[in-house]
């Protein structure tokens, strides 16, 4: 069974794969206090009941990448994969310099680009809000970065002397008539009206229609404010990209282990 570990700022999300299907999930902090030895015990206990036999690592948290894989290693005695742009990404990284490019955002394009049709952009919804944009040759050539939701309501609260934290939640007006409904409206309905506007901009850039995917826990709550609809909501598309970056890395993986035993 594949194990894919997505870490991001906030939280470290895993999929677990038989074969093609993800046939569990689980979430825990990205909490860069923890040692090694305490993140393979939670990932003992977590994958107790299943056999463990690969798994592809994405991070963004760099505090994390190496004490995390190191408990996996260990906890399943498997040499897992951290994915980078110096392995095989499936795709072609466009960008000025591939290197900048986060882990999450080429498997999200590694991922769009096998299961839609192409131009296709990726919209996450994490601790940033990103755009991952694929062009029609399979290029993954840029896209946008943006504040998430609850950065933007964690930064509102932070800087300003009376505004006040509040939680991500449904923006019942344009229009709000207390702070907690203006601010609301700021985040909520502000992050749908740009995607809209820069969708609509990337396209133009692209000279074509795009399919639009989303992926990340607010993406169902944001598309009740777009003019224009999600053409998916993929949550687990980042994983999913792991997975088959994982199989086509596996002859390179088989093949440096031969090298080493002979």
């Amino acid at each position: 069974m594949l194990l894919t570990a997505d870490i991001g700022n906030t939280s470290i999300t895993l999929g677990l794969f038989e074969d093609e299907a993800i046939v569990e999930e689980f979430r825990l902090a990205s909490d860069k206090d923890l040692s090694s030895e305490e993140y393979e015990v939670l990932l003992k206990s977590l994958c107790k009941e299943f056999c463990i036999d690969g798994c592809i690592i994405s991070s963004v948290v760099e505090e994390l990448t190496d004490k995390f894989k190191k408990a996996v290693d260990n906890a399943f005695k498997i040499d897992s994969v951290v994915l980078s742009s110096k392995i095989n990404t499936g795709i072609k990284i466009g960008l000025d310099n591939p290197e900048e490019a986060g882990a999450d955002r080429i498997a999200n394009a590694a991922g769009a680009s096998v299961l839609y049709k192409k131009p296709v952009i990726v919209i996450d919804f994490g601790t940033a809000t990103t755009f991952d944009v694929v062009n029609a040759k399979g290029e993954f050539i840029g896209g946008v970065i943006s504040l998430g939701l609850m950065s933007q309501m964690k930064a509102l609260n932070k800087f300003t002397s009376k505004l006040p934290r509040i939680d991500v939640a449904i923006s019942p007006k344009a229009i709000g008539h207390n702070t907690n409904d203006a601010i609301l409206s700021g985040v909520i309905r502000g992050t749908a009206s740009m995607i809209d506007g820069l969708a609509e901009q990337c396209e133009a850039e692209l000279g074509e229609k795009a399919v639009i995917v989303a992926t990340g826990g607010y993406s169902g709550l944001i598309a009740n404010y777009m003019k224009r609809p999600f053409d998916f909501i993929n949550p687990t598309l980042t994983l999913e990209g792991l997975r088959y970056l994982y199989q086509i890395n596996k002859s390179d993986i088989a093949g440096e282990l031969q090298e080493v035993s002979h």
